[in-house]
């Protein structure tokens, strides 16, 4: 405790120090796997809101990418410091494994800040869902899908971050509580639709359709109705698939016949038995934000935990413009025709970051 107060105390010194000056702060964006739409997503809303008219004056953002390597973005990290870093925004592969660059980063009075996956040092601050329930929540819809027994296949994330970690032990933590739920198969789906294709191809090339009774996927149920589709099934049969807020995945929920601008086969309204959850991709923009804030004096808790956003069918709500008011007044779907990629997330509205919003999380520009 007493490291961690002296450790304020001299970040509270630098802060004075950069508010005295007209310089912008120099952050740097530390991404670790991007093979995704997600990070694709979060990295477009951080760089749109440092844009703002708001920030771009105040902010020098620096973007660096270290793939699914811890050793690799430690790294980059003790670079990022030695280069004159004020704050660092991380997406880190481990919960545990930064500690020590991020100790040692946090000495010299850089502050750090992650998004969606976590960071165990303390000195750190943290900004994400509750990964757990995010796991947990789909897991009891499915199960209750399904009459509490049923053959399930699980497909997780990136291996060895906190999210998927977080995730996976909470939604086994409900499957182990019924006898009548057997895990018949699991692939690593890395977050992404591709690879989500290519695991459940592997699986169905000794296992049929007629033996899986559900499925609970970090990403990938609209890839998995869509290979429903293909193999002959009818929407109506579709497996209940408990899973990521994908933008294709929420317009499948839509009952079928509903006249969607822009859909068309896969990426359609199915009547899809599904539950939609997200880590929202803007929490790498609210951590840039709040680094700002930090940076410039302000009081920020350690942990900023986000809302959950749940989906359902009943819950499911189109944005037909995309605006900023549309998001705030609930709509969590876009159309087609706005978002062609079906695989792109959701969830992106944020009362608190009034800065950014579609064309953001679609092509890194703020709002006007």
């Amino acid at each position: 405790m007493l490291k961690k107060l002296i450790g304020a105390l001299a970040m509270t010194t630098m802060m004075a120090s950069a508010a005295q000056a007209d310089e912008p702060h120099k952050i740097f964006l530390s991404m670790s796997y991007i093979g995704n739409d997600w990070q694709a997503e979060a990295a477009n809303m951080i760089k749109a809101i440092a844009a703002h008219d708001n920030f771009k004056d105040r902010v020098d953002l620096q973007v660096q990418v270290s793939g699914p390597n811890a050793q690799r973005q430690i790294q980059q990290i003790n670079a990022m410091v030695q280069s004159g870093a004020d704050a660092i925004v991380v997406f880190p592969i481990s919960p545990t494994a930064l500690n020590n660059v991020v100790k040692n980063a946090c000495d010299k009075g850089v502050v750090v800040f992650a998004y969606d996956a976590e960071i165990t040092e303390e000195c750190a601050y943290n900004v994400h869902i509750d990964q757990v329930e995010a796991g947990r929540i789909p897991a009891e819809w499915l199960v209750e899908q399904l009459g509490g027994e049923g053959r399930i296949v699980a497909v997780t994330g990136v291996p060895g971050t906190s999210v998927d970690a977080e995730r996976t032990q909470g939604a086994m933590e409900v499957f182990d509580q019924h006898e009548g739920i057997e895990i018949v198969a699991e692939a690593v789906g890395m977050w992404s639709q591709a690879v989500a294709r290519t695991e459940l191809s592997k699986i169905l090339a000794t296992r049929d359709w007629d033996d899986i009774d559900g499925l609970w996927m970090q990403a990938g149920c609209f890839t998995a109705n869509a290979m429903q589709l293909e193999a002959g099934i009818a929407p109506s049969d579709l497996k209940p698939c408990a899973g990521e807020g994908s933008n294709g995945g929420r317009i499948q929920m839509l009952a079928e016949g509903t006249e969607v601008e822009g859909a068309s086969g896969a990426y359609a309204p199915l009547g899809a038995p599904r539950i939609s959850y997200a880590s929202p991709p803007y929490s790498g923009a609210l951590a840039l934000k709040l680094a700002v804030d930090v940076l410039e004096g302000k009081d920020v808790p350690e942990l900023t935990k986000l809302p959950l956003p749940i989906v359902t069918s009943e819950t499911v709500q189109l944005c037909e413009t995309g605006s900023w008011e549309e998001m705030k007044n609930g709509c969590n779907a876009f159309l087609p025709s706005l978002v062609s990629n079906p695989g792109w997330f959701a969830s992106i509205f944020s009362q608190d970051l009034p800065e950014i919003g579609l064309n953001a999380a679609l092509v890194g520009q703020p709002e006007g």
